[in-house]
């Protein structure tokens, strides 16, 4: 959830680190702080984003080459200058940063106050320093061996980063459940959240495993160990596939901008080498490796949270109606804790952005105990749901910045639509006609969403009519239920604007009593299936003088009448509108945002990965 970056080598550390939080800060942004050492640590830490940092910053000397930072997503204590990251020890020998939570920290600190400790901040992280500073001191022994026994002592996730005044060629890094990246340069490391502050100086890295140590030393070597002790040998070194300009705003106002923008680019990466319909084959490698356990599957449980949660209920739709396997979807924070049922035969999906999200972790460990298939389909290459899980696919939908997820959304869309036809093809549910059809209209997405990104002045025009409205009501039908509660979440995520999305038909079992001539209510009206179900909850909504706003394929003259305002979306196959019906939703909220004053990329008391419980 938080965001942390330290650097050793022969450069100034301080605005290397600085450049770093600014790239880390869609991962918390309730304060930041720095520890560079020099001879002692001096740290500069304060509440609100980095610039806030870097203006409390000026005037004080940062000079050194090795140094740590961190921006918070607050979790134990307000957000304040004292409880912002680094912490020291009450020696002032050592600084730490840390993503995560400890969750046995009442308990130690007890301990450690017994013992003469004294505190200042709400947080568990102090705890945390002070107990390496314990064990440091009690066992006279060096920096990687205080932190290997502290952490020993240690329930609860965390990445951690802790330099030592008295060993300043050093710098020592753990994780567990939290990611933490190695970044290997010419004559300087790099340890941060993601790659994202690494890659402008390399491309070279090592993905940190849970419970492992890294201890770096400027003479240009670093180490891995076990917190048992173990040396890790020949540790894995990879190399990144991302360009520095993937991490700008080109132009956009906002990366959430830039974003919904880039989806027919996007959409057609996450298609790109695994769908061919002139020849008319899928081929999803990952799939193809576990293809016998998937057609002997009696069910398919995808987990997922938030909008990763929505487009596995879109897949459960598509899981069932063309592979005919029975799928469950989880709240993988529910799953986890509810003692699920989970077969040896069963297969659980895991669906993640980042493949970091702590719940949806917690939960494929449970399936692997259970002796379930697990498959991970995240963005984030070397992730820890994509090393943890059986077999699974990339989405390749490259960074994405902006807090509230929208081209990773439908990215994930594509390739569970890929799996769903695979199955159904395998299994025989789709005849050979309808299967190449599908195939040709997956691959005329791209170009479909280019003309919806057209109509974007249109789209704020409306967002123009309804900014000031405090409520909003979402309904769909069949597979754009779950595109109504995508809606709503978007507008809640960044306009602040209290919304909810139901099925069309439970608009009678309660909602409707909402509607009066303050309500917009989004019609998501493409699918042809329901159409006169829907034309009815349109009439419905009108008759108590709701401002209707209706998504509709191209040339839909009778919802076109009934609406205030509709969004014209070029026609698909029904099995694939919700990829289309999608993106005017995210340009609809994207506009409230901006005209509330709202700030879109970083909302409020948000992260983009949730890390912690």
């Amino acid at each position: 959830m938080c965001g942390i970056v330290a650097y050793i080598g022969d450069k100034e550390a301080y605005p290397i680190i600085i450049e770093g939080l600014r790239r880390l800060e869609y991962r918390g942004y309730d304060s930041s702080g720095v520890s560079i050492l020099n001879g002692d640590i001096h740290t500069v830490k304060k509440k609100g984003k980095v610039q806030a940092l870097v203006d409390a910053a000026e005037g004080v000397n940062l000079e050194g080459t090795i140094g740590i930072g961190h921006t918070r997503w607050a979790t134990h204590g307000k957000p304040d200058d004292i409880n912002a990251h680094p912490h020291n020890s009450g020696n002032k020998r050592l600084s730490l940063i840390h993503n995560g939570i400890i969750e046995n920290y009442s308990t130690l600190k007890k301990a450690l106050i017994e013992l003469g400790h004294v505190f200042h901040s709400e947080t568990d992280t102090e705890v945390l320093i002070h107990l390496i500073e314990e064990y440091q001191t009690r066992n006279n022994c060096d920096l990687e061996e205080a932190v290997r026994l502290a952490l020993k002592k240690v329930v609860g996730a965390y990445a951690i980063v802790v330099i030592d005044s008295q060993d300043p060629n050093t710098i020592v890094g753990a994780r567990k459940s939290s990611p933490l990246v190695l970044g290997i340069g010419e004559n300087e490391y790099f340890l941060a959240s993601d790659a994202s502050p690494i890659i402008k100086y390399t491309n070279k890295v090592v993905y940190l495993n849970d419970e492992e140590i890294v201890k770096i030393s400027r003479n240009g070597s670093f180490t891995i160990k076990t917190i048992g002790n173990e040396l890790v040998k020949s540790p894995t070194i990879k190399e990144l596939d991302l360009k520095l300009e993937e991490l700008e705003k080109d132009g956009y106002d906002h990366f959430m901008l830039k974003e919904i923008f880039q989806q027919p680019t996007t959409i057609a990466e996450s298609m790109r080498g695994r769908i061919n319909a002139d020849e008319g084959w899928i081929q999803l490698n990952g799939l193809e490796r576990y293809m016998k356990r998937f057609m002997n599957a009696k069910r398919i449980t995808l987990v997922a949270c938030g909008t990763s949660w929505h487009s596995a209920l879109i897949a459960e739709y598509l899981f069932e109606e063309l592979a005919r396997i029975p799928t469950d979807v989880e709240y993988a924070s529910e799953f986890r804790y509810r003692k699920p049922i989970v077969y040896s035969d069963d297969i659980v999906i895991a669906l993640s952005q980042s493949g970091e999200t702590a719940d949806t972790l917690a939960a494929l460990e449970l399936a692997k105990e259970k002796g379930a298939l697990t498959y991970g389909i995240v963005n984030v290459v070397g992730s820890s749901i994509a090393r943890i899980t059986d077999s699974g696919s990339y989405i390749h939908a490259g960074p994405e910045i902006g807090v509230a997820s929208t081209k990773a959304f439908t990215s994930q869309l594509v390739v569970l639509t890929l799996m769903a036809l695979r199955l159904g093809q395998e299994k025989g549910n789709i005849s050979e006609g309808e299967f190449r059809e599908l195939l040709q209209a997956m691959e005329d997405l791209p170009r479909r969403v280019e003309k919806i990104l057209e109509l974007n002045d249109k789209i704020k025009f409306i967002a123009s009519e309804i900014q000031e409205s405090n409520h909003a009501l979402y309904l769909g039908r069949g597979l754009n239920f779950p595109i109504a509660l995508e809606g709503a979440l978007k507008l809640k995520e960044i306009s602040y604007v209290h919304a909810e999305g139901y099925p069309a038909a439970e608009m009678k079992h309660g909602p409707i009593a909402l509607i009066d001539e303050n309500m917009p209510v989004i019609v998501i009206a493409t699918n042809l299936s329901a159409r006169e179900k829907i034309v009815s909850n349109i009439q419905e909504v009108k008759a108590r003088k709701g401002i209707v706003i209706a998504i509709v394929k191209e040339g839909d003259d009778i919802i076109n009448e009934m609406a205030d305002y509709t969004i014209e979306i070029p026609g698909t196959m029904e099995t694939l509108t919700p990829l289309l019906s999608v993106i005017p939703l995210q340009l609809l909220s994207y506009h409230i945002a901006v005209m509330r004053e709202c700030n879109v990329d970083q909302p409020r008391n948000l992260a983009k990965s949730v890390t912690v419980e």
